[in-house]
């Protein structure tokens, strides 16, 4: 089959998915968007970068011989640097598919979709490029005061830290703790409504599914009596002491409460103060790294997209007479 003939199916091919479609390259994973077809070129835009690449018919060419002569399939490690997205523009086409398993790109008998074109990427990469959003839930403070602690603290050894540190992680967690439960509560009341009984739903974290509990509350006292005694049943055999009854009769006897109760002493541990404005100093000073390590990020990125566009300009690789070999 001339390459001809494959070239315009692959342009077809593109002319069918969506506008916003986001294309992969097979081995560094760089999200990039088709932004014009011609007859004899294609230009792509990577996200992560400013400006336009052409992608050359006669390298795609090249490509598919490579491919075709080669029975196992062409290694993409054998395509040039800033070349990958060849390897991506031509999976597009129903006979050919890039393994990235394998590593390779091959021809094959049954037509199969790409698997480096989603429809769906450039949402969540959209989502991931917008300003970091703080949620305004409790636990979400708290949490970030705990990460903070733990990083600090690092309580590998509890015998071996401060009593002053273990106060802290101990009254933050405390507060993640009533915090979560609160949001998970909320989060099951919604849950119960979307869910079926025995159909576990699944996450990317876990599995939830519906069930039931049989709880159990006896009915008024003198119901049960009635018809238990109805049904040859003592009333003595059933009743028992109402603690709160002995409790009125411990005040007006000589008896001691050791008389009549059972007393075992057990310690544990109650959070009884919780300095919130120390919390919010700290809160804030963590919210304030963060916008600067964001800021840090940024520049970071602008530096090292300048730095590609420098070398961009530089590369011949995708001059006339590139071998993919």
């Amino acid at each position: 089959m001339p390459f001809s003939v494959t070239w315009h199916t692959i342009i077809d091919q593109l002319d069918e998915l969506p506008s916003d479609a986001t294309f992969v390259t097979p081995l560094s994973e760089r999200p990039f968007r088709v932004s014009d077809v011609q007859e004899h070129r294609l230009h792509i835009e990577y996200r992560d970068q400013d400006g336009t690449i052409p992608l050359k018919r006669e390298q795609f060419e090249t490509l598919y011989q490579r491919v075709t002569d080669t029975g196992d399939g062409f290694d993409l490690d054998r395509l040039p640097a800033d070349a990958e997205p060849y390897g991506t523009i031509l999976s597009v086409h129903p006979r050919f598919e890039v393994d990235q398993r394998e590593g390779v790109i091959r021809n094959t008998d049954d037509p199969t979709p790409s698997a480096l074109v989603d429809t769906t990427l450039d949402i969540d990469i959209e989502e991931d490029e917008q300003d970091r959003q703080e949620p305004d839930l409790p636990v979400y403070s708290d949490s970030l005061l705990l990460v903070d602690a733990l990083e600090r603290y690092t309580p590998t050894d509890l015998s071996a830290m401060e009593t002053s540190e273990l106060v802290n992680l101990y009254t933050l967690c405390s507060d993640v703790q009533r915090n979560a439960n609160d949001l998970r509560q909320d989060i099951r009341a919604v849950l119960l409504e979307r869910l079926h009984h025995d159909q576990p739903v699944h996450g990317q974290y876990g599995s939830v599914q519906r069930t039931s509990r049989r709880n159990r509350s006896l009915k008024d006292d003198e119901v049960v009596l009635t018809k238990l005694e109805a049904a040859g049943i003592d009333r003595q055999r059933v009743t028992t002491v109402d603690a709160s009854k002995v409790d009125d009769a411990l005040d007006v006897t000589d008896l001691s409460e050791s008389d009549l109760y059972e007393i075992d002493h057990s310690q544990y541990v109650r959070k009884a103060d919780v300095d919130e404005e120390r919390k919010e100093s700290r809160l804030q000073g963590l919210k304030d790294q963060l916008a600067a390590a964001d800021t840090t990020e940024a520049k970071e990125l602008q530096t090292e997209i300048e730095q590609l566009e420098a070398r961009i300009e530089e590369l011949t690789s995708f001059k006339s007479g590139t071998s993919f070999e």
